[in-house]
């Protein structure tokens, strides 16, 4: 198993995003961002592993996963990937690409020349990291690979439910253009919320349906444990306390808190 030095690690990730505008509230949400995803990713860890280093690369996978984040607004000055990168890939590529995993590991471990142990848990992370953002993960993954590639994925979108309740939604779409004069919700993305689906990006095209298909995030967690945060943070039933600006919008929102309701109530 990979050993980590959390507070090497820490100290690389601070190190790392010093080199950016902390008083940039983008960059300064993101670093906050990563540390309770990080937090997040320690807890489900726990409640699978007994295994004190499984829970030590969990909280690892979340320090790292937004690493790519940081040079993406520096560049583009958004969050957006549809306009910018892939922030997962961009991120992976940093770090196993580029050699910026070095600074985040112990110094006994030799990267350039790595056992097959350490070899195989990189891949882990790599994997894990550049899957994080994706609509699905592929089959054919091995067992650890998928497990803790869902667990980092779970810890991200439980705590993008606190972003999204408390950041604006022009601050985080910035780039996005909707269609003006749509009432509600289309069939093709309702289609996901009873199958209980996440909803491909570019079906998105007002802010109604951006906002189901951020809440349908909440179908394909995983553990139960990240059920549990979700529920007891409350963000995502915060979330949803949107404002209907019609009948339609007022009918297909209820429809979306009833299919939660396992988070939400």
């Amino acid at each position: 198993m990979l050993q980590i030095d959390r507070e090497k690690a820490k100290k690389a990730f601070d190190s790392h995003t010093a080199k950016y505008n902390m008083s940039e509230v983008k960059i300064r949400l993101k670093a906050e961002h990563t540390y309770r995803v990080a937090d997040i990713a320690e807890r489900i860890a726990s409640s699978l592993y007994k295994e004190d280093a499984f829970v030590d690369f969990a909280w690892f996978l979340g320090l790292l996963h937004d690493v790519g984040r940081f040079e993406q607004v520096k560049r583009f000055d958004t969050f957006n990937d549809a306009i910018s990168v892939d922030h997962a890939e961009f991120g992976a590529d940093l770090l196993f690409k580029e050699g910026l995993i070095c600074e985040f590991l112990p110094e006994e471990i030799e990267y350039q020349h790595p056992s097959e142990d350490t070899s195989y848990w990189l891949s882990v992370a790599e994997t894990a990291i550049r899957l994080h953002n994706k609509l699905t993960v592929p089959e054919g993954l091995d067992q650890k690979t998928l497990e803790f590639s869902h667990l980092l994925r779970d810890a991200d979108k439980a705590d993008i439910f606190k972003v999204l309740t408390e950041i604006p939604f022009e601050e985080r779409t910035s780039g996005f253009q909707g269609i003006p004069g749509q009432i509600g919700a289309r069939d093709e993305v309702m289609k996901y919320v009873y199958a209980h689906k996440c909803v491909p990006r570019m079906t998105i095209r007002t802010e109604f349906e951006t906002l189901i298909s951020h809440a349908c995030m909440g179908f394909e967690l995983v553990y139960d444990e990240t059920k549990r945060v979700v529920k007891s943070q409350g963000y995502l039933k915060e979330y949803l306390k949107w404002t209907p600006k019609n009948d339609k919008e007022k009918e297909q929102l209820a429809i979306l808190q009833g299919e939660l309701a396992e988070l939400i109530d």
